[in-house]
């Protein structure tokens, strides 16, 4: 019996959420996220396994033209998506130019030019996270007024990700406390920042560099702060059904308040 969980959470939206183990030991859950668009065609955040329920379900929704891997780490399955559906294009972050040189890239945020489209703007709107140690991107689906996103918001335990496991789950109550509201996911808004990521100058004093990054940080949380969203569906944790936005001002307060 598969252990994926297939809802609509609004019209034309869909969600696959599974378990899935960071680490192979903290229960983070894992979410991919499937979007009708207005020409029939399916945009999908794959970030899970593609069993078979979640292949009969694609098919079913139409032909699945974007493959979309949301930061540079949500990779593991990009390739099982591709092999489904060849025809698809695959749009990632620009670390995996380099890191997964088996998929052939149609489009790289980060990489490409910040004002290329791909072919489903203005319907899903994206902002690349250049300063977030994955390269993250936050996409928001216009139409239903909802964000989806990767490693930007965690909204723990993840109940309907390990709704149909029998696996034990019993760390997941320590996860309860790591959603937007947390002292801890306030503290890991500034975390999540890397040097790696994004240095303006090597010879930069490192307290200037990390104030370089907040800066770009506070920047791209603040654009999608700016984005019209009511829901958030994360890839880790539970649907924020509404009041996402107050969610998201929630999670960042500290880097925004700088």
């Amino acid at each position: 019996m598969s252990e994926t969980v297939i809802r609509e959470v609004t019209a034309g939206v869909w969600i696959f959420s599974r378990p899935f183990a960071r680490f192979g030991l903290l229960p983070v859950g894992g979410r991919s996220t499937a979007i009708k668009l207005q020409t029939g065609d399916v945009w999908v955040l794959a970030s899970t396994k593609l069993d078979d329920p979640t292949k009969a379900k694609l098919h079913e929704l139409g032909p699945v033209k974007y493959i979309i891997a949301a930061d540079a780490v949500h990779t593991d399955f990009i390739s099982e998506f591709k092999r489904e559906f060849p025809d698809a294009k695959c749009i990632g972050v620009e670390p995996l130019f380099g890191k997964r040189k088996d998929i052939k890239w149609d489009g790289l945020y980060g990489k490409d030019a910040p004002d290329t489209v791909y072919g489903f703007e203005p319907e899903i709107q994206a902002q690349y996270f250049a300063a977030h140690v994955s390269k993250d991107v936050a996409f928001l689906h216009a139409p239903s007024k909802t964000l989806i996103e990767a490693d930007l918001l965690f909204n723990l335990p993840g109940k309907e990700q390990y709704s149909k496991t029998k696996s034990p789950n019993s760390l997941a109550i320590r996860w309860s406390a790591f959603g937007p509201d947390s002292a801890l996911h306030k503290r890991f808004g500034l975390m999540i920042a890397s040097d790696k990521a994004y240095v303006p100058s090597p010879t930069l004093l490192k307290l200037r560099t990390l104030t370089a990054l907040y800066s770009v940080m506070r920047r791209d949380v603040q654009a999608v702060a700016s984005w019209d969203f009511d829901r958030i569906i994360p890839c880790h944790g539970d649907v924020i059904e509404k009041d996402g936005k107050r969610a998201w001002t929630s999670a960042y307060e500290r880097l925004l308040k700088g």
